[in-house]
């Protein structure tokens, strides 16, 4: 798996090259190569700030010589006319890096503020609040990232890094029984040492899952209040409980309440909306 450096520099590669191509044709004809501006970040609504170091890095992508300050670091709330950063660069090099900085940006401050709203609102509780494959794709590295500013917490990264038993994988392999033996069987034949999680659809389920055991974690799904309660004092402590299925503002608390260790959320990223912010030449 790549660090983090490098999925950022292969991420700037690719993001100019889609933007940019065989030239930024506007500015490399009205605007003299030898230029230098001055430039904000501009917020344009309240929220939560995230993606400073991806926008450093992009413009040190751009131009190597790019004087960058910060004066918002990531995870600092944030309201209309703040400016996070300042830069002084090449003109020609920052309208190159411009949309790709900002939608980037926009995108990332939105889902760390949705995250953060979730996080406060169960902060006093002893449970997680986790997010999901619900990303994305190619850049869900960064929208994990924004998750984490936030302060929720990330779960699994794909379907490499742990085992998660669902309800297609048990109607596939024709229980969850067999599904749980074979995943054991597996992980000690390659070597994997990953942790496992079981989706259950109700308490007849549950109770097989019980039965079989060797397994992590139990999510249960899109179970009722009630059923979650009863759920949780079933399990009684014997592996750790995850709720999932529908969660929304609304209903993250009394979930939370029920006694469950982790809550995942995929609104934290399929419906975060993206923070409004520009990237202005001071002149």
């Amino acid at each position: 798996m790549k660090n983090l450096k490098q999925q950022i520099d292969d991420f700037i590669i690719a993001g100019l090259h889609e933007d940019v191509q065989g030239g930024d044709h506007t500015s490399l004809a009205c605007i003299d190569p030898k230029s230098q501006s001055k430039a904000k970040l501009l917020v344009k609504e309240e929220g939560v700030i995230a993606g400073v170091k991806l926008a450093k890095a992009i413009l040190k992508k751009v131009d190597p010589k790019a004087k960058i300050k910060v004066l918002i670091k990531d995870g600092t709330p944030v309201k209309y006319g703040d400016i996070v950063f300042t830069v002084t660069c090449n003109s020609q090099a920052l309208l190159k890096g411009e949309r790709l900085l900002l939608n980037a940006m926009q995108r990332m401050s939105g889902i760390a503020t949705q995250s953060k709203k979730y996080a406060d609102a169960v902060a006093d509780l002893p449970v997680k609040v986790l997010d999901t494959r619900k990303t994305t794709p190619l850049i869900r590295f960064l929208e994990k990232w924004a998750v984490k500013i936030g302060g929720c917490t990330n779960y699994r990264t794909g379907l490499y890094d742990r085992f998660m038993i669902k309800d297609n994988h048990i109607d596939a392999c024709g229980s969850v029984e067999e599904a749980i033996k074979r995943i054991n069987k597996y992980n000690k034949k390659n070597k994997l040492r990953l942790k496992s999680t079981v989706e259950v659809r109700d308490l007849k389920e549950l109770d097989k899952v019980l039965k079989t055991g060797k397994i992590n974690r139990i999510m249960l799904d899109n179970f009722t209040l009630a059923q979650l309660r009863k759920a949780v004092k079933i399990i009684n402590g014997k592996y750790e409980v995850e709720a999932s299925g529908g969660v929304t503002m609304k209903t993250l608390r009394k979930i939370a309440k029920t006694g469950v260790d982790y809550i995942s959320v995929g609104a934290l990223t399929h419906s975060a909306k993206s923070m409004d912010m520009s990237l202005k030449i001071v002149k």
